[in-house]
């Protein structure tokens, strides 16, 4: 079993986070931080502003007042579609950020054959978008990000459309990847029982302006067998969070 140990400095920091779409505030002195190691998941209401963390995060948007500060430009984004180019089979689309980072062929041919391999779609490699199933539209999303080994993953709620079955199962695909690789997480979700599965910790967002109101650290070592969601140690963790998600909802 691999315990959730993290270096001490943040891979990733939100300091006094400020900012409003208009009129409407999104954020007011929101204050997070990510180390190696950690895969932080965040939960709240709808509206509150957690896929706009991510966006702050990977430098898509601007905050209007504070500072997000990173260690590291290595990072992999896997949004909630998984935004296939459909006129590419699933290789060539895995391979796209190897050949925007200029990876040589070799190279990127053994990360992708890699990547492929871990979310289990190298039998599908020359398929198109259209003949996969979304469980395996989103398993090629994983695998274009793994290509770059990032060292810090922002998910934003990848597994929100999927059915339970398919989701559970990706669920557990992803906390292997993290108990292999140990990259860095910051993951974007609306379920209490995915948020805890998941996570080194997990943090609950108030309504707008966002900020976090609690905080949950997840003390179970990893890899994490899916028969640990009936332990009355999970089940009062859920409930704890549940309780916390309700109280600002």
């Amino acid at each position: 079993m691999v315990t959730a140990l993290t270096d001490t400095k943040p891979i990733i920091s939100f300091r006094d986070i400020g900012m409003s779409f208009g009129d409407v505030p999104v954020f007011e002195g929101f204050d997070l931080d990510v180390s190696p190691g950690e895969f932080v998941s965040i939960i709240g209401p709808s509206g509150c502003g957690k896929s706009t963390v991510l966006r702050l995060g990977s430098g898509l948007q601007e905050p209007t007042e504070g500072d997000v500060s990173r260690t590291t430009d290595n990072i992999g984004y896997v949004f909630q579609d998984a935004t296939l180019m459909p006129w590419h089979t699933v290789r060539k689309n895995v391979e796209l950020l190897g050949k925007l980072d200029k990876f040589s062929a070799a190279e990127l041919n053994k990360r992708v054959d890699d990547a492929l391999e871990k979310v289990g779609l190298t039998q599908y490699a020359d398929l198109l978008p259209r003949q996969l199933s979304g469980g395996m539209k989103m398993r090629a999303s994983l695998a274009r990000a793994l290509v770059v080994q990032p060292e810090l993953f922002f998910f934003d709620e990848p597994f929100g459309a999927l059915d339970e079955i398919t989701r559970v199962r990706l669920n557990q695909e992803l906390m292997t990847l993290f108990a292999e690789r140990r990259f860095a997480g910051l993951f974007i979700t609306h379920s209490v029982d995915e948020s805890i599965f998941l996570s080194t910790k997990v943090l609950v967002m108030s309504p707008r302006p966002g900020r976090v109101v609690a905080s949950f650290d997840v003390p179970f070592a990893f890899p994490r067998p899916v028969e640990i969601k009936f332990t009355p140690e999970f089940a009062q963790l859920e409930q704890a969070v549940a309780t916390a998600l309700g109280e600002v909802s």
